[in-house]
């Protein structure tokens, strides 16, 4: 069994959103619908693009990448009455099936990563007239939940997520969690680390290098 993973090096992320935009053209993401974000941490609040600090000296700026933490318990796929919502067996991602989809939003709740989701009000609109982006992406409908999919029509055929081709700093790093001799297990090996809100006890398969 594999566990697919991500690992983020927050000192080399720029907060660029090229990853961001990588994700929305290759999934052909709806208007207004994004599923990686760059988040600014200023040392005390995290939004979009706000500095901390004193100036001119003590500026404070950092950038997290947020997106599905893919968790290996996921809460999420506890609380879905259909199975919509599930954890890949092969490779961990943790996918949506829209067309079992009722969009009850129970995984929204049950999320403790918010703003991970989106939900689908009215049928997709897109600012161009023809899709772009992969050729096996799922096509996007309404009243159900979407979320990132670590690319999985990209990592099913020994791709890697569309996300990882386009980084500037080359912050991010893809691999197999349960190999320790993958590059994504040896850098957590090696280097101070931390995931998102680890008291939830939902294990995410998305590592932050500090």
């Amino acid at each position: 069994m594999t566990r697919y993973g991500m690992v983020i090096d927050t000192k080399k992320c720029i907060g660029c959103h090229v990853c961001a935009m990588a994700c929305k053209l290759e999934n052909n993401l709806p208007n207004d619908v994004w599923w990686n974000r760059i988040l600014t941490d200023n040392g005390g609040g995290v939004g979009f693009d706000m500095v901390g600090g004193s100036y001119p000296d003590n500026l404070k700026l950092g950038f997290i990448a947020m997106g599905c933490q893919h968790c290996d318990n996921p809460a999420c796929v506890k609380v879905c009455p259909v199975g919509a919502t599930y954890k890949d067996p092969e490779t961990g991602v943790v996918r949506q099936d829209y067309d079992k989809c009722i969009g009850c939003r129970m995984c929204m709740s049950a999320c403790p990563y918010t703003g991970v989701r989106s939900f689908n009000w009215e049928e997709p609109q897109y600012h161009m007239d023809y899709a772009v982006g992969g050729k096996d992406v799922p096509v996007h409908q309404k009243h159900v939940v979407e979320k990132c999919t670590f690319c999985y029509h990209r990592i099913s055929k020994g791709e890697e997520p569309a996300c990882m081709h386009l980084c500037v700093g080359r912050a991010r790093h893809w691999g197999d969690l349960d190999d320790p001799n993958s590059e994504v297990s040896q850098l957590i090996r090696d280097r101070e680390y931390k995931q998102l809100l680890p008291e939830r006890g939902t294990d995410p398969s998305v590592y932050y290098l500090v």
